[in-house]
């Protein structure tokens, strides 16, 4: 079987699996895992939170069929272990959070589980290549890994907007990553995608709504974040290594907006409030799709920049990083600029 029809039954199976496991996981479980309203939420009435377990089932039960379709390299399951082991500690968390709402869980034990599913990563030999020390890389790889599932998880404030950039950063971590001598990861961004794909109708529809949950929005920027290590981007450029802060620029940027504007109104960073970037825009008139629509363009745009710099000069990939410093200083001070109430 072809390396295309492999990628190809990676994505579509992944699809399928979390398309027809949905409907009977929101049918029977909307009583024990429902999100349900208060505080800063919007919604009127108890919505069902399982599209993390559907997306859980479908990454899970793609990767399983592929794993019986070809003989992967040498190391790649020890790798995929690691992300099985991690992505399941975080899953487990979501749900524990998501069933004591709306309370949740204490910021201390969710910190807690992430450091125990990045410990995981770090054991299989998922971690940051880029430097050969341990002392350096390993603090790094924490970092990496329980910042962008927090920030995934800061994104889930709005229909459509943390899937559809979980979308746009998978899309861009199987383009960016073709061919790569880390063959897992191409399956698991594209079983992530079809995945992902199957659910985000679902969060938008009126009738039989359905969430993530922290569960989902926290499993995602685990498994991107996990993904995104594994990934080689410097074989044309030596600026590669820096693509992922291009790729995963949109949920990146929103964390520090969100931190920078508590942080100025002297709160807490780390407890919720509507300073969200997307919030804000709400507050300012923006329609929900027309939001949802900037952020996916604006996360389109960066992984060009990222495509850009795994094969320009030293010149070339300066430039672009002057480039989206101006353009993250320009987008801070105008969204700071705009009410919240």
């Amino acid at each position: 079987m072809s390396t295309f029809v492999l990628y190809l039954l990676s994505a579509c199976s992944a699809y399928l699996l979390t398309a027809v496991v949905l409907p009977p996981l929101h049918r029977y479980t909307l009583r024990q895992l429902a999100d349900r309203p208060g505080g800063l939420k919007t919604h009127k009435r108890p919505v069902s939170a399982v599209g993390g377990s559907a997306i859980l089932i479908g990454v899970l039960g793609s990767l399983t069929l592929i794993r019986f379709c070809t003989n992967f390299p040498s190391g790649t399951l020890h790798n995929l272990r690691g992300i099985f082991i991690g992505g399941a500690l975080i899953y487990a968390m979501g749900i524990l959070d998501d069933m004591r709402k709306p309370g949740g869980l204490p910021i201390s034990v969710k910190l807690i589980f992430q450091a125990a599913a990045t410990a995981a990563l770090i054991y299989y030999d998922v971690v940051i290549h880029v430097f050969t020390t341990p002392w350096l890389s390993i603090p790094l790889t924490f970092l990496w890994v329980v910042g962008l599932t927090n920030a995934f998880n800061l994104l889930d404030i709005m229909d459509g907007l943390c899937v559809s950039q979980a979308v746009v950063c998978t899309l861009g971590l199987a383009v960016i990553a073709l061919p790569s001598e880390f063959i897992y990861v191409n399956f698991a961004a594209l079983a992530l995608l079809g995945a992902c794909l199957a659910f985000w109708p679902h969060n938008h529809a009126k009738k039989h709504k359905i969430f993530l949950g922290d569960s989902g929005s926290n499993l995602l920027g685990f498994l991107i974040a996990a993904i995104s290590l594994g990934t080689g981007y410097s074989r044309h450029s030596d600026w590669g290594f820096l693509a992922p802060l291009f790729i995963l620029a949109v949920p990146l940027f929103d964390t520090f907006f969100v931190s920078l504007a508590r942080i100025l109104k002297g709160k807490n960073p780390l407890k919720g409030s509507n300073d969200h970037a997307a919030l804000r825009l709400k507050t300012a008139g923006w329609k929900p799709s027309r939001i949802v629509l900037a952020f996916i363009s604006t996360g389109l745009f960066f992984n060009s920049l990222a495509f850009a710099l795994t094969r320009c000069t030293p010149v070339i990939a300066t430039s672009l990083f002057l480039i989206a410093f101006l353009l993250a200083a320009t987008g801070t001070f105008w969204l700071l600029m705009l009410r919240t109430s």
